[in-house]
């Protein structure tokens, strides 16, 4: 038997955060009845319901896509663009992106289905190591890299502590090649801490997430997480927040 807030998560409902919310509010019944006990245990013959709605109780699933350029980090979109889920294939799970990376970005992305994994990852309390690499306009200065490195405001808040790395630098074209490692996931983050220190962004790539990385994958190539490479990244996250 497992907690009902841990099944609505992996249901796709809705974190497990929100859901033990659903849970205090009312709004869940299990066979016809009311819950709003947190503790409660559930098994895989009981009917659970949200709003009266049966949960169609899934499979966990958890996808790791090479995202292409031009591909919006959604299930969906109403310009008819290219979405993450286009490139997911023979996966009847309705699975949807853990966070997202900027239309013009390519690289390491996350897929699920299970609610309480994806906010393991997201939540700002559990530092998860996100590796890019940016190619930018200029040069990079020993000055800039240090204020990278100890964090540069960006929309009115600090950034946490960074790791830089500069890999490759053109004189003629005027552009430098930097590594940067970060563990929040703000809006445009990555090009914005680069503005903040006088470098445009021309090309990004997230190259890792964590110790998971894109090794023998191509743009629009996809696979399946393994049991330990989940189990991992959770005991991460979890060890991160402590």
């Amino acid at each position: 038997m497992e907690r009902l807030q841990k099944v609505l998560a992996h249901a796709g409902v809705a974190s497990r955060r929100k859901s033990e919310e659903l849970i205090l509010e009312g709004r869940v019944s299990v066979n016809g009845d009311k819950v709003t006990e947190l503790g409660t245990k559930v098994n895989t013959s009981d009917l659970i319901e949200v709003d009266g709605v049966p949960i169609y109780k899934e499979e966990p699933r958890y996808i790791l896509l090479y995202k292409p350029k031009n591909v919006i980090s959604a299930v969906a979109d109403d310009k008819g663009r290219e979405v993450v889920t286009d490139y997911i294939h023979l996966i009847d799970e309705r699975i949807y992106p853990v966070g997202r990376l900027d239309y013009d970005t390519t690289g390491l992305i996350l897929l699920t289905n299970d609610g309480e994994f994806a906010n393991l990852l997201m939540h700002p309390k559990y530092q998860i190591d996100k590796v890019y690499v940016a190619k930018v306009e200029g040069i990079m200065t020993s000055d800039e890299i240090f204020k990278l490195t100890n964090g540069v405001v960006i929309d009115g808040k600090r950034t946490s502590r960074a790791k830089v790395k500069v890999l490759q630098e053109n004189i003629k074209q005027n552009t430098s090649i930097v590594e940067l490692t970060i563990h929040e996931g703000w809006n445009h983050q990555v090009k914005k801490m680069f503005k903040a220190v006088g470098h445009e962004v021309i090309k990004l790539k997230r190259e890792r997430f964590s110790f998971l990385n894109l090794h023998k994958m191509n743009p629009g190539d996809w696979r399946e997480l393994t049991a330990f490479e989940v189990d991992k990244l959770s005991k991460l996250a979890k060890g991160s927040a402590n």
